[in-house]
């Protein structure tokens, strides 16, 4: 083995300190970017989340009407596959077609809750989250989705029909509202009676949009 002189010696020490320096540096800039990173994510998360319950603040109905929810729902007949027929637009679907509801019981007047939508088109791309609703009153279920724990939204069932076909959906502070149907498509006699119920609960109709489905 060779052995280094004095000089050598600490030239390699200078080396190693430089290298321990540069690499702490970039230690340092990966953890900031990590940090910035995840608060972004958390922020862009937390955001998307208080959108999807408050529907961004905006109102479309008159708060002073009462709203009333349908007395003898049943959580059992309402499970299964709905269809987006027409909505009160929230920036948080801005884009979304083919939009579906699936909802399965958990049991003890809770059911898990998959929104589903389209990108753009029928065959866009598939965008999803997952839930779960709890029935706090009749016709009244809280929701809460799973990525964010504690924090619910309402969603009030206004009508449905008597075989569970169509059901009018609204929230108290008037920032969202659905049209739904176990169908595709309704016949404009069944578009006519959901629109009354929305009017009938303070609702401006007439801001509503139509959600493009998949042909039957």
């Amino acid at each position: 083995c060779l052995r280094s002189s004095g000089g050598n010696q600490a030239g390699g020490r200078n080396r190693v300190l430089t290298l321990l320096v540069l690499l702490s540096s970039r230690v340092a800039s990966l953890t900031q970017t990590f940090t910035m990173g995840f608060i972004g994510s958390m922020r862009y998360l937390f955001v998307f989340l208080i959108l999807l319950l408050t529907a961004c603040g905006n109102s479309y109905r008159d708060k002073t009407v009462p709203m009333s929810t349908v007395n003898n729902f049943d959580a059992a007949r309402y499970i299964g596959l709905w269809y987006e027929i027409a909505r009160f637009p929230v920036s948080f679907q801005q884009g979304c077609t083919a939009t579906t509801a699936e909802y399965a019981s958990l049991g003890s007047n809770t059911i898990s809750v998959l929104n589903t939508c389209r990108e753009g088109a029928p065959d866009g791309q598939a965008k999803q989250v997952a839930g779960s609703a709890e029935v706090v009153g009749p016709g009244q279920l809280k929701v809460s989705f799973d990525r964010v724990p504690f924090v619910r939204g309402d969603y009030w069932i206004l009508w449905v029909d008597d075989d569970y076909m169509t059901a009018v959906v609204g929230v108290p502070s008037g920032g969202a509202g659905w049209i739904l149907a176990r169908t595709p498509e309704i016949s404009q006699t069944r578009r006519a009676e959901a629109e009354a119920i929305l009017r009938a609960n303070g609702y401006d109709t007439l801001q509503l949009i139509n959600v493009l489905q998949p042909p039957v």
